[in-house]
Protein backbone atom coordinates (compact mmCIF):
# COMPACT_ATOMS: atom_id res chain seq x y z
CA UNK A 1 0.00 0.00 0.00
CA UNK A 2 1.88 3.44 -1.28
CA UNK A 3 1.14 6.11 0.95
CA UNK A 4 0.80 10.26 0.26
CA UNK A 5 0.96 13.03 2.90
CA UNK A 6 -0.06 16.16 1.45
CA UNK A 7 0.38 19.49 3.71
CA UNK A 8 -1.66 22.21 2.39
CA UNK A 9 0.28 25.64 3.31
CA UNK A 10 -0.23 29.02 3.33
CA UNK A 11 2.97 31.11 4.99
CA UNK A 12 4.22 28.17 7.13
CA UNK A 13 7.97 28.66 7.39
CA UNK A 14 7.82 28.74 11.28
CA UNK A 15 6.53 24.95 11.47
CA UNK A 16 6.69 23.48 8.17
CA UNK A 17 10.55 22.05 9.11
CA UNK A 18 9.43 20.53 12.02
CA UNK A 19 6.47 18.97 10.34
CA UNK A 20 8.18 16.98 7.48
CA UNK A 21 11.17 15.99 9.70
CA UNK A 22 8.34 14.28 11.53
CA UNK A 23 6.76 12.62 8.83
CA UNK A 24 10.38 11.53 7.44
CA UNK A 25 11.70 10.29 10.92
CA UNK A 26 8.43 8.06 10.88
CA UNK A 27 7.98 7.26 7.18
CA UNK A 28 11.34 7.42 5.16
CA UNK A 29 9.91 6.39 2.04
CA UNK A 30 6.29 8.19 1.94
CA UNK A 31 5.84 10.79 -1.14
CA UNK A 32 5.37 13.63 0.57
CA UNK A 33 3.31 16.81 -1.14
CA UNK A 34 3.06 20.28 0.28
CA UNK A 35 0.90 22.61 -1.63
CA UNK A 36 2.33 25.98 -1.23
CA UNK A 37 -0.91 28.41 -1.36
CA UNK A 38 0.87 31.58 -2.89
CA UNK A 39 2.90 31.98 0.28
CA UNK A 40 4.81 35.43 0.98
CA UNK A 41 8.12 33.60 3.03
CA UNK A 42 9.87 31.11 2.06
CA UNK A 43 7.48 28.07 2.58
CA UNK A 44 8.16 26.75 -0.67
CA UNK A 45 11.95 26.75 -0.50
CA UNK A 46 12.23 25.21 3.00
CA UNK A 47 9.80 22.50 1.79
CA UNK A 48 11.99 21.56 -1.14
CA UNK A 49 15.54 21.81 0.67
CA UNK A 50 13.60 19.53 3.20
CA UNK A 51 12.84 17.09 0.25
CA UNK A 52 9.20 17.28 -0.26
CA UNK A 53 7.41 17.55 -3.72
CA UNK A 54 6.47 21.16 -3.79
CA UNK A 55 3.09 22.21 -5.82
CA UNK A 56 2.79 26.19 -5.93
CA UNK A 57 0.17 28.35 -6.67
CA UNK A 58 0.69 31.75 -8.03
CA UNK A 59 -1.61 33.68 -6.13
CA UNK A 60 -3.53 32.11 -2.61
CA UNK A 61 -6.89 30.07 -3.98
CA UNK A 62 -7.77 28.65 -0.35
CA UNK A 63 -6.79 25.76 1.78
CA UNK A 64 -9.86 23.46 0.38
CA UNK A 65 -8.21 24.36 -3.53
CA UNK A 66 -4.32 23.45 -1.86
CA UNK A 67 -6.16 19.84 -0.74
CA UNK A 68 -8.11 19.29 -4.28
CA UNK A 69 -4.37 20.03 -6.25
CA UNK A 70 -2.54 17.91 -3.87
CA UNK A 71 -5.36 14.95 -3.81
CA UNK A 72 -5.16 15.10 -7.86
CA UNK A 73 -1.21 14.85 -7.75
CA UNK A 74 -0.99 11.99 -5.07
CA UNK A 75 0.29 8.68 -6.52
CA UNK A 76 -0.16 6.75 -3.41
CA UNK A 77 -3.53 4.30 -2.71
CA UNK A 78 -3.63 6.69 0.32
CA UNK A 79 -3.82 9.63 1.36
CA UNK A 80 -2.34 11.53 4.63
CA UNK A 81 -3.40 15.27 5.02
CA UNK A 82 -2.65 17.03 7.88
CA UNK A 83 -1.11 20.87 8.86
CA UNK A 84 1.88 22.26 8.32
CA UNK A 85 1.64 24.46 11.32
CA UNK A 86 3.60 22.00 13.76
CA UNK A 87 -0.38 21.01 15.53
CA UNK A 88 -0.04 17.82 14.34
CA UNK A 89 2.34 15.31 15.32
CA UNK A 90 3.44 12.84 12.73
CA UNK A 91 3.62 9.95 15.22
CA UNK A 92 0.11 9.68 14.61
CA UNK A 93 -0.13 8.40 11.18
CA UNK A 94 0.98 4.69 12.08
CA UNK A 95 -2.05 4.95 13.99
CA UNK A 96 -4.45 5.89 11.77
CA UNK A 97 -2.92 3.90 8.87
CA UNK A 98 -3.40 1.00 11.29
CA UNK A 99 -7.21 1.55 11.72
CA UNK A 100 -7.88 1.97 7.97
CA UNK A 101 -6.56 -1.90 7.39
CA UNK A 102 -9.38 -2.59 9.69
CA UNK A 103 -12.35 -1.65 6.73
CA UNK A 104 -12.82 2.09 6.51
CA UNK A 105 -11.95 4.14 3.77
CA UNK A 106 -11.48 7.34 6.20
CA UNK A 107 -9.70 7.75 9.71
CA UNK A 108 -9.86 11.18 11.09
CA UNK A 109 -7.74 11.94 14.01
CA UNK A 110 -10.21 13.50 16.77
CA UNK A 111 -9.38 16.45 19.18
CA UNK A 112 -10.09 16.94 23.01
CA UNK A 113 -11.43 19.57 24.03
CA UNK A 114 -7.94 20.36 25.09
CA UNK A 115 -7.27 20.39 21.53
CA UNK A 116 -9.13 23.24 21.06
CA UNK A 117 -8.06 26.65 19.88
CA UNK A 118 -9.80 28.61 22.44
CA UNK A 119 -12.92 28.39 23.98
CA UNK A 120 -14.82 29.47 21.40
CA UNK A 121 -13.98 27.72 18.71
CA UNK A 122 -14.31 25.43 21.03
CA UNK A 123 -18.01 25.40 21.67
CA UNK A 124 -18.33 25.91 17.83
CA UNK A 125 -16.56 22.79 16.82
CA UNK A 126 -18.64 21.13 19.66
CA UNK A 127 -21.99 22.42 18.05
CA UNK A 128 -21.24 21.71 14.60
CA UNK A 129 -20.19 17.70 15.24
CA UNK A 130 -23.77 17.30 17.50
CA UNK A 131 -25.17 19.13 13.93
CA UNK A 132 -23.49 16.77 11.54
CA UNK A 133 -24.51 13.95 13.39
CA UNK A 134 -27.84 14.61 13.79
CA UNK A 135 -27.65 15.16 9.62
CA UNK A 136 -25.92 12.04 9.18
CA UNK A 137 -27.02 9.82 11.40
CA UNK A 138 -23.66 8.74 13.14
CA UNK A 139 -21.48 9.98 15.48
CA UNK A 140 -19.26 12.74 14.26
CA UNK A 141 -16.41 13.22 17.07
CA UNK A 142 -14.44 15.86 14.66
CA UNK A 143 -15.99 17.75 11.81
CA UNK A 144 -13.18 20.19 11.39
CA UNK A 145 -9.80 18.18 11.92
CA UNK A 146 -7.68 18.79 9.02
CA UNK A 147 -5.58 15.14 10.06
CA UNK A 148 -6.80 12.29 8.02
CA UNK A 149 -6.07 9.70 6.23
CA UNK A 150 -8.40 8.97 3.22
CA UNK A 151 -8.74 6.31 0.24
CA UNK A 152 -7.50 7.93 -2.56
CA UNK A 153 -10.04 6.38 -4.87
CA UNK A 154 -13.11 7.09 -2.73
CA UNK A 155 -11.91 10.59 -1.89
CA UNK A 156 -11.43 11.73 -5.37
CA UNK A 157 -14.43 10.95 -5.94
CA UNK A 158 -15.79 14.66 -3.97
CA UNK A 159 -13.09 16.29 -5.27
CA UNK A 160 -15.41 18.36 -6.99
CA UNK A 161 -17.94 19.03 -4.04
CA UNK A 162 -15.06 19.78 -2.01
CA UNK A 163 -14.79 23.88 -1.43
CA UNK A 164 -11.71 26.11 -2.16
CA UNK A 165 -12.02 27.82 1.20
CA UNK A 166 -11.76 26.38 4.65
CA UNK A 167 -13.93 23.65 5.73
CA UNK A 168 -12.90 20.70 3.31
CA UNK A 169 -13.12 18.42 6.31
CA UNK A 170 -16.42 19.53 6.60
CA UNK A 171 -17.67 18.06 3.02
CA UNK A 172 -15.73 15.50 2.26
CA UNK A 173 -16.74 14.10 6.29
CA UNK A 174 -20.62 14.46 5.45
CA UNK A 175 -20.29 12.81 1.63
CA UNK A 176 -17.74 9.24 3.24
CA UNK A 177 -20.79 8.84 5.87
CA UNK A 178 -23.88 9.54 3.41
CA UNK A 179 -22.26 7.22 0.54
CA UNK A 180 -21.99 4.43 2.85
CA UNK A 181 -18.31 4.90 3.12
CA UNK A 182 -17.17 3.81 6.53
CA UNK A 183 -15.48 6.67 9.02
CA UNK A 184 -13.69 6.15 12.29
CA UNK A 185 -11.78 8.52 14.77
CA UNK A 186 -8.84 8.06 16.75
CA UNK A 187 -7.74 10.51 19.65
CA UNK A 188 -4.83 12.61 18.77
CA UNK A 189 -2.87 15.08 20.56
CA UNK A 190 -2.62 18.63 19.46
CA UNK A 191 0.37 21.32 19.91
CA UNK A 192 0.29 24.62 19.76
CA UNK A 193 0.40 25.76 16.51
CA UNK A 194 3.29 27.85 14.92
CA UNK A 195 2.73 31.06 13.09
CA UNK A 196 -0.57 33.00 12.73
CA UNK A 197 -4.36 31.06 12.19
CA UNK A 198 -5.73 32.08 8.72
CA UNK A 199 -8.96 31.03 10.12
CA UNK A 200 -11.35 33.93 11.11
CA UNK A 201 -14.07 32.25 13.88
CA UNK A 202 -16.92 34.73 12.77
CA UNK A 203 -16.47 34.37 8.74
CA UNK A 204 -15.70 30.89 8.46
CA UNK A 205 -17.81 29.93 11.37
CA UNK A 206 -21.22 31.21 9.13
CA UNK A 207 -19.06 28.80 6.25
CA UNK A 208 -18.87 25.72 8.43
CA UNK A 209 -23.08 25.97 8.78
CA UNK A 210 -23.80 27.12 4.88
CA UNK A 211 -21.27 24.24 4.24
CA UNK A 212 -22.86 21.69 6.57
CA UNK A 213 -26.77 22.46 5.25
CA UNK A 214 -25.00 21.93 1.63
CA UNK A 215 -24.08 18.58 2.09
CA UNK A 216 -27.16 17.75 4.34
CA UNK A 217 -29.30 19.04 1.07
CA UNK A 218 -27.81 17.47 -1.32
CA UNK A 219 -27.26 14.00 0.44
CA UNK A 220 -29.92 13.73 2.70
CA UNK A 221 -32.45 16.52 2.28
CA UNK A 222 -35.62 15.37 3.86
CA UNK A 223 -33.61 15.52 7.24
CA UNK A 224 -34.00 18.99 6.53
CA UNK A 225 -37.08 19.68 4.96
CA UNK A 226 -39.34 17.09 6.58
CA UNK A 227 -39.04 18.85 10.21
CA UNK A 228 -39.60 22.10 8.60
CA UNK A 229 -42.45 20.93 7.04
CA UNK A 230 -44.11 19.28 10.54
CA UNK A 231 -43.22 22.81 12.43
CA UNK A 232 -44.76 24.63 9.95
CA UNK A 233 -47.95 22.10 10.14
CA UNK A 234 -47.82 21.89 13.76
CA UNK A 235 -48.15 25.90 13.89
CA UNK A 236 -50.95 25.91 11.57
CA UNK A 237 -53.01 23.79 13.30
CA UNK A 238 -51.97 25.31 17.18
CA UNK A 239 -52.82 28.67 15.50
CA UNK A 240 -56.04 27.41 13.79
CA UNK A 241 -57.27 25.78 17.26
CA UNK A 242 -56.58 29.18 18.89
CA UNK A 243 -58.58 31.08 16.24
CA UNK A 244 -61.22 28.31 16.51
CA UNK A 245 -61.94 28.60 20.14
CA UNK A 246 -61.44 32.29 20.09
CA UNK A 247 -63.17 33.66 17.37
CA UNK A 248 -65.18 30.50 15.72
CA UNK A 249 -63.54 30.28 11.70
CA UNK A 250 -60.34 29.26 10.01
CA UNK A 251 -58.36 31.96 9.01
CA UNK A 252 -56.14 32.54 5.92
CA UNK A 253 -53.11 32.27 8.29
CA UNK A 254 -53.75 29.02 8.75
CA UNK A 255 -54.29 27.94 5.54
CA UNK A 256 -50.83 29.37 4.64
CA UNK A 257 -48.97 27.43 7.35
CA UNK A 258 -50.77 24.39 6.06
CA UNK A 259 -49.95 25.29 2.44
CA UNK A 260 -46.19 25.58 3.20
CA UNK A 261 -46.00 22.34 5.29
CA UNK A 262 -47.30 20.45 2.26
CA UNK A 263 -44.98 22.81 -0.33
CA UNK A 264 -41.67 22.14 2.19
CA UNK A 265 -42.62 18.56 2.29
CA UNK A 266 -43.23 18.05 -1.52
CA UNK A 267 -39.68 20.07 -2.31
CA UNK A 268 -37.81 17.48 0.40
CA UNK A 269 -39.54 14.88 -1.79
CA UNK A 270 -38.12 16.26 -5.38
CA UNK A 271 -34.72 16.86 -3.55
CA UNK A 272 -34.76 13.48 -2.56
CA UNK A 273 -35.50 11.86 -6.12
CA UNK A 274 -32.53 14.32 -7.28
CA UNK A 275 -29.85 12.63 -4.78
CA UNK A 276 -30.97 9.39 -6.14
CA UNK A 277 -30.33 10.70 -9.58
CA UNK A 278 -26.94 12.02 -8.29
CA UNK A 279 -25.73 8.51 -6.82
CA UNK A 280 -27.03 6.91 -9.87
CA UNK A 281 -24.13 5.11 -11.90
CA UNK A 282 -23.93 3.52 -15.35
CA UNK A 283 -22.84 -0.49 -15.75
Amino acid sequence: MKVSVVLPAKNEAGGLPRTLEGVRSVMPGVELIVVDDGSSDDTPGLAAALGARVIRSPYSMGNGAAIKRGARAATGDVIVFMDADGQHDASCIPRLLQKLDEGYDMVVGARDWGGQAGVSRGLANTFYNWLASRMTGFAVKDLTSGFRAVRADKFKEFLHLLPNGFSYPTTSTMAFFRSAYPVAYIPIPVAKRIGRSHIRPLRDGVRFLLIIFKIATLYSPLKLFAPASVSFFLIGLGYYAWTYVTQGRFTNMSVLLFSAAVIIFLIGLVSEQITSLTYKRDA
